[in-house]
């Protein structure tokens, strides 16, 4: 008798009681956040004022994940399938991150590096739907109000530009928007952090490409770069609304920014404000971990390594850092650490005495004349005789034939790191690496590179020195452990962690990483032992402290599933729902 009075009271529940949206008809499909396309139920099209409005077939979704990779793979433009799969987000944010995760070694290049690289040279060109948060230098004074236009009222993470050096491709100004919108999709993909509590920002003070400011379809201002204290005083007012509106836990992480704002913006703000940069510190952390790996296979620790980088920016100085860091926490004093890091720019390498100019922050890799002078990286390589080169200068293919052999010569498993993005900025190619050392080179690389196959039949897979295998882990940590600053330390613990997880036989086929289709479990790993971590140094700030951490954070996962719009009215007590006369 109960089952049937619930039966009977079905339809006047369904037209009555509120649906988890307040949305309805037309409405519903059109944002992203709520469209399920054809995958709407019967019920739900009846209820929710959709029904003759989409085609009668119900789909899955499934169904609908097979169709949008089938029309993907029709693409064969990086560009056009960029804005394929973005427009995607643009309409259903749960397909979107079902269709990516679940083919995120194929998707991962269009996303983010090296396709985001063009898609941000393209921005103006392509534009379709803002996403994120722009602010300029006229808008001073008002960044609150601002960040009150954001329609979503719990954001928990936050990463900014401001467009002067994106990726390899230097000063595109608000062009750069495309990097944080493509790093907040990663926190989802890789970490499972909640879309909805993540805001791309582009801080807008000009731009001081000729071309840009010369494009009818550029979209920021059109002036020089503000250099002024007028800069400065935005970044600090921006920073300041961002935890005044969201609270002081809000991460937020920095995003290609010029090298001399980077590193001083990091100093300045690092300890006031849960915040990273991650050109330098998520950087660090991968390449570390590749060092790590490294070690395993070799058995040389990296304590007896001597680094030859080719670049001296940020991301160079990030690794070198963490290097020390690691070598430090072995047991090797700091300066003799440091001496064992070597740094080659457009001078040449970083020598005391010479006449080009030497920023602070590279002071601690500045040496003696190593005997005589190096013109050239080929003559640094055979002067220092390093065990591994790290290349981060974004200059193109500075290791040449010439520089590859040199190292196979030198040693008998050199390691060589061509991390520069994108792809027609790497220093040299998986292929050259393998083929001129004859195998025995230890390769990564910054933009993705496909199997290698040498003359006698070996195959290599090319491991990609990827930061997504770092900040959504760290990401996640820090958001879910509630914490208030983010040192270095945190990142040699979540390089530790990523090493950790290749395998042997992943290192048998030339990995250094774990394979990007496993991104997800990797950096809820990375999380975990992060997380572990910070409870035990006392640095976390959520209590009480979760005992099983792994189940805890994927209890805190974002799902891709879709939702049901309907409450479940076999579950209402009867007392909830008025009744009809019987």
């Amino acid at each position: 008798m109960l089952s049937q009075l619930k039966l009977a009271v079905r339809p006047c529940v369904y037209m009555c009681r509120c649906v988890h949206t307040k949305e309805k008809g037309k409405p519903l499909m059109l944002s992203p956040r709520t469209n399920k396309g054809m995958a709407f139920t019967l019920e739900e099209r009846q209820v929710l004022g959709l029904h003759g409005l989409l085609p009668p077939k119900i789909e899955t979704q499934d169904i609908q994940a097979m169709r949008f990779k089938n029309n993907l793979e029709k693409i064969q433009d990086p560009l056009a399938k960029y804005i394929y799969v973005m427009g995607m987000q643009e309409r259903n944010e749960k397909l979107f991150y079902r269709v990516l995760l679940d083919n995120i070694e194929q998707l991962m290049p269009i996303v983010y590096t090296p396709t985001v690289g063009l898609a941000c040279s393209q921005y103006g060109h392509i534009f379709r739907r803002p996403k994120g948060v722009f602010i300029s230098i006229m808008d001073q004074g008002h960044v609150g109000s601002i960040l009150d236009n954001w329609p979503e009222p719990n954001v928990e993470a936050v990463v900014v530009t401001d467009g002067e050096r994106i990726l390899g491709l230097g000063d595109l100004g608000v062009y750069g928007m495309g990097i944080p919108v493509g790093k907040l999709c990663l926190y989802t993909t890789c970490a499972g952090i909640d879309p909805h509590k993540c805001l791309p920002v582009c801080i807008d003070v000009g731009t001081d490409n000729e071309m840009l400011l010369k494009d009818p379809f550029y979209m920021g201002l059109y002036q020089k770069r503000d250099r002024s204290q007028r800069y400065d005083e935005l970044i600090d007012e921006f920073m300041e609304a961002i935890v005044n509106k969201y609270g002081r836990n809000t991460l937020i992480q920095f995003e290609d920014f010029g090298n001399h704002n980077a590193f001083r913006f990091l100093r300045k703000y690092k300890d006031n404000y849960c915040t990273f940069n991650d050109d330098i510190q998520g950087t660090a952390s991968v390449a570390l971990a590749g060092l790590f790996s490294a070690q395993r296979v070799i058995n040389k620790p990296i304590t007896e390594h001597r680094y030859l980088f080719l670049g001296a920016g940020e991301a160079a100085l990030g690794i070198a850092d963490l290097i020390v860091m690691a070598m430090k926490e072995s047991g090797m004093p700091e300066e003799e650490a440091q001496k064992k890091i070597w740094m080659f720019d457009k001078y040449g390498l970083l020598c005391q005495g010479r006449s080009e100019a030497i920023d602070s922050h590279q002071e601690a890799y500045v040496h003696p004349v190593p005997g005589q002078l190096a013109k050239t990286f080929l003559e640094a390589v055979n002067i220092l005789r390093p065990t591994a080169i790290i290349g981060v200068a974004g200059a193109g293919r500075l290791f040449t034939k010439e520089v590859i052999s040199a190292m196979g010569s030198l040693n008998e498993r050199p390691i060589i790191f061509a991390l520069s993005n994108p792809t027609a900025k790497a220093e040299c190619t998986a292929e050259e690496a393998y083929t001129l050392t004859e195998g025995r080179c230890l390769f990564a690389s910054g933009s993705p590179f496909g199997k290698v196959t040498l003359p006698d039949g070996r195959v290599f897979q090319p491991g990609q020195g990827n930061n997504a295998y770092i900040f959504p882990g760290v990401a996640l940590a820090v958001i879910v452990a509630g914490v208030r600053n983010i040192s270095n330390q945190i990142f040699l613990e979540a390089a530790k962690a990523l090493a950790e997880q290749v395998t042997t036989d992943e290192l048998a086929q030339g990995r250094l990483y774990p394979p990007l289709s496993n991104i997800r479990q990797v950096s809820i790993c990375t999380a975990v032992k992060v997380a572990e971590f910070l409870y035990s140094k006392g640095m976390a700030f959520k209590y009480p402290e979760p005992k099983d951490k792994n189940e805890y954070f994927l209890s805190k996962i974002w799902k891709t599933d879709y939702e049901s719009f309907l409450p479940d009215v076999y579950d209402w007590p009867l007392s909830a729902t008025k009744l009809p006369n019987l």
